[in-house]
């Protein structure tokens, strides 16, 4: 049975995107069928798996919208080797588009309906903000990956999120769970990542992942070539973690 896994943080430029590319990838290459759901219209989930957003025909803002069935939209077999339902900036659109779509949170999930169930993990990257394409993502999802950089701010977005979360389970997605919480551009040398580590520690316990992301100059640069770092630099700090978070999730979630 297929898992859909969201991965949010209104935060922006915390490693989501980069995160979801990768943790893509990493299942990948353990022969797992991954669908990568590109739900923000920055579309760098679509570059860094090597799709031109520029030259797309159609995107997912048309599967949302029922225009085009997900299937025809959908690139298959990336580099990486996962399929890619694309976005670009005509995503920006969705928020007003989906207003006259009901129920408007559920269209995504509807979307899907149709492809899930061909792949064993459908990851959906989400815009870095609590909006409609957000919300629409937890009403799909079963499950939510949380990346987090140890930083000052950092708990009191997670805390906003985690809100965020309830009220979509109390409303409409009763079975969506936290799969975890995975820290970014970890640096154990910095005091300030030690201190928010501790509290991400005592406060979450076992929500918390034990894979951490490194900063790693590897990992910044993939994108720039359309790759995942595992593809880009398999032997780097980055590329090793993200494998190792592959593995983490599969364990976690019985993937």
């Amino acid at each position: 049975m297929s898992q859909i896994i969201a991965l949010t943080n209104q935060k922006g430029g915390v490693g989501k995107t980069t995160s979801a590319v990768n943790l893509a990838a990493g299942l990948a290459s353990l022969k797992h069928r991954v669908l990568l759901v590109d739900l923000d219209p920055q579309g760098h989930a679509s570059m860094g798996s090597g799709i031109d957003k520029h030259g797309l025909d159609t995107s997912v803002l048309d599967v949302l919208l029922g225009d085009v069935a997900a299937e025809a939209v959908i690139k298959r077999k990336t580099p990486a080797g996962f399929d890619v339902l694309p976005s670009n900036g005509d995503l920006t659109a969705a928020e007003v588009e989906l207003l006259s779509h009901e129920p408007r949170e559920a269209c995504l999930k509807n979307a899907l309906l149709g492809v899930a169930s061909t792949y064993d993990v459908v990851l959906i990257d989400c815009p870095p903000s609590l909006n409609m394409l957000t919300v629409n993502a937890l009403t799909a999802a079963d499950s939510v990956l949380i990346p987090l950089q140890c930083e000052f701010y950092a708990l009191e977005g997670l805390s906003a999120l985690l809100d965020t979360i309830e009220q979509i389970k109390q409303s409409v997605n009763p079975s969506l769970k936290v799969a975890g919480i995975l820290r970014t551009m970890y640096d154990k040398r910095m005091s300030l990542t030690r201190e928010v580590d501790k509290q991400l520690r005592d406060f979450f316990g076992d929500a918390l992942l034990k894979t951490t992301i490194p900063r790693n100059i590897k990992v910044a640069e993939a994108p720039s070539y359309g790759l995942p770092v595992t593809q880009y630099a398999r032997f780097s700090r980055g590329s090793q973690a993200y494998r190792v978070l592959a593995k983490e999730m599969i364990r976690r979630l019985s993937l």
